[in-house]
């Protein structure tokens, strides 16, 4: 098994930006350009790369290789974006791995392109990007490439002897199930649970229930083997289950209006681990969006937009206004979910202004209501 924080510890330490290898302080995957230029290097890397893996690494200040990390991102569907995109589509995967250093909430990403032994194109216009383009690796750019473009494998050593040096072994499984002991309040109830002699998976979460209900906030899991971050929330409540081969993570989301609100199923991942030392990650969107009194709806909406306005205008708000504001990420969901389909953007106006109050919790369920219009989207 690799070790992926040793793995991204040998890129940024051994490599500039190359052929197999770029590294990008964040990706933006909520805008054409960012969504197309994200397209562009996975393109070319697959394209330089035919017979290795090849790799993206997120969270890394350009200049200096400084590592300063990014939101914990659970997009399971960001395969669906490649395929849509791109002929001859590689398999990607995007894991979250945790640095000591950073802050707990932060994580550094790793895009995995598989090999695929085909020319890759787009498929359709991207942004500026024209369909039918082909594109490959010049040293740390991606460029279009000519008529007569082959394949070419260049790196397939050295890119094996990179991964080869990120082998884990048990002193850094030890290390890393201790320091997730260390990194977790007893409150959190930290636990770890060894599949087939092999996988050892960490979990930790606050325990509470709700009409006899068994849920965890505050969970954060982690495959300690390849020092992977697998699931983590500031806000969502969590069911866990698990059995010999299987670890089974159901995530709940609570939405109401005035003061019903309930817990509803949003999606549950099951990590299957397997005898020949292989784990795969399923998931399953179970969400089924609440209907609320369309009255009461136009109400909080065109209350919600009167307060945009105001923040777009600079205008003050008031009081009332301002304690709305608390509730601008959780109403506007509702409000998109059942069928104000402005909604989304009216709410990613306000982002500035929500992310510079002085009480962060308004600022994390932003983030999570993006996650969660995100995740429906895709769906």
């Amino acid at each position: 098994m690799i070790n992926k924080r040793l793995l991204i510890k040998n890129l940024l330490s051994k490599n500039d930006e190359n052929s197999f290898y770029d590294k990008k302080q964040k990706l933006s995957l909520h805008s054409k350009e960012g969504k197309a230029k994200f397209i562009k290097h996975v393109c070319a890397l697959s394209n330089s790369n035919p017979d290795n893996n090849s790799y993206i690494v997120i969270g890394i200040q350009d200049e200096d290789n400084k590592i300063v990390g990014v939101d914990f991102f659970d997009d399971s569907k960001i395969q669906n974006l490649v395929n849509a995109y791109l002929n001859n589509p590689p398999k990607i995967e995007y894991e979250n791995v945790h640095f000591p250093r950073l802050p707990r909430y932060k994580v550094i990403g790793l895009v995995t392109i598989y090999p695929n032994k085909a020319i890759t194109s787009l498929a359709k216009n991207a942004w500026k990007y024209s369909k039918g383009t082909v594109f490959y690796r010049r040293g740390s750019n991606s460029i279009p490439a000519e008529d007569d473009f082959e394949l070419k494998n260049t790196n397939k050593p050295i890119v094996e002897a990179i991964e080869k040096n990120a082998r884990n072994n048990i002193e850094l499984t030890l290390n890393g199930v201790f320091d997730f002991f260390n990194r977790h309040k007893k409150e959190y109830n930290p636990q770890y649970k060894v599949f087939k002699e092999q996988f050892v998976l960490c979990w930790a979460g606050k325990k509470f229930e709700v009409n006899e209900e068994v849920y965890f906030s505050r969970v954060d899991i982690e495959l300690v083997n390849e020092q992977v971050r697998l699931f983590y929330s500031d806000l969502d409540d969590v069911k866990i289950s698990y059995n010999e081969h299987s670890f089974i993570i159901t995530e709940y989301i609570v939405l109401g209006i005035e003061k019903e609100h309930k817990h509803y199923p949003l999606e549950k991942t099951i990590i299957n681990f397997k005898d020949n030392g292989i784990h795969d990650i399923a998931t399953e969107l179970l969400f089924e969006p609440p209907q609320f009194d369309k009255k009461i709806l136009h109400h909080i909406y065109n209350n919600n937009n009167t307060i945009i306005s105001k923040i777009e205008k600079g205008i003050p708000l008031s009081v009332t206004e301002h304690e709305d504001v608390l509730k601008l990420p959780t109403s506007y969901l509702i409000c998109y979910l059942n069928g104000f389909l402005e909604a989304s953007e009216k709410l990613k106006k306000a982002k500035t202004y929500i992310r510079n109050l002085e009480d962060k919790t308004t600022y994390v369920k932003f983030k999570e209501a993006l996650r969660i219009l995100r995740k429906v989207k895709y769906n």
